[in-house]
């Protein structure tokens, strides 16, 4: 770990950066814990959830999928058919319509972050591939609105689209049934109720 157990007060020294690393992303994750009032804390690494796969060999990996099946028409692919370069989305979050590929990110509707911090830091490998790469938690949106989101849930985030609001709450209960490991905080849950009442 590149470090050592100091004598006096028994404490942890690094003296490696790979450990000031580990130490740093320890820290982190227990202040976030406490700031999000959930009784855990885990490091996050996106390492560990490889998406983007090509789950059926045809040389397009999810992100191409997902631009192809949720694309509004016709599509452009490059020339060797592995990707979408242009179409028509009619993208949720900002209600805009776009034509080009690289204008899109392909947004995990529960971050894969956010999933992590939740109840999902134990999942195997596979099933955090799995989870990375499952279409219904994939969704083609604006590139800047995704970067914006970030990995926050609803009680911090939701999308300028006011008439997708009920819709993107909608996706996320869906979600959370497929996956009961993942659980809200009890202020977080609170918020996203409020919320799905305001639909009802």
């Amino acid at each position: 770990m590149g470090g050592i157990m100091t004598e006096s007060g028994g404490g942890y020294h690094c003296h490696k950066a790979s450990c000031y690393e580990n130490q740093s992303q320890t820290i982190n994750a227990t202040l976030e814990a406490v700031a999000e009032d959930r009784s855990f804390s885990t490091i996050y690494r996106r390492a560990d959830r490889k998406h983007w796969i090509d789950e059926d060999g045809d040389c397009m990996n999810t992100r191409h999928e997902i631009l192809q099946a949720q694309a509004d028409g016709p599509i452009v692919k490059s020339s060797d058919g592995c990707h979408v370069t242009s179409g028509t989305w009619n993208e949720p979050f900002g209600g805009e319509l776009l034509t080009q590929s690289s204008d899109l990110d392909v947004d995990h509707i529960i971050p894969l972050k956010w999933a992590n911090v939740h109840g999902g830091s134990n999942w195997s490998p596979e099933k955090k591939q799995s989870f990375a790469n499952d279409p219904r938690n994939l969704l083609a949106v604006d590139d800047g609105l995704n970067q914006s989101k970030g990995a926050k849930g609803p009680s911090e985030w939701m999308p300028p689209n006011q008439n997708y609001h009920c819709e993107y709450l909608g996706l996320w209960q869906s979600i959370l049934t497929k996956y009961p490991a993942l659980t809200m905080t009890n202020p977080e849950r609170s918020v996203f109720e409020r919320r799905m009442d305001a639909c009802t």
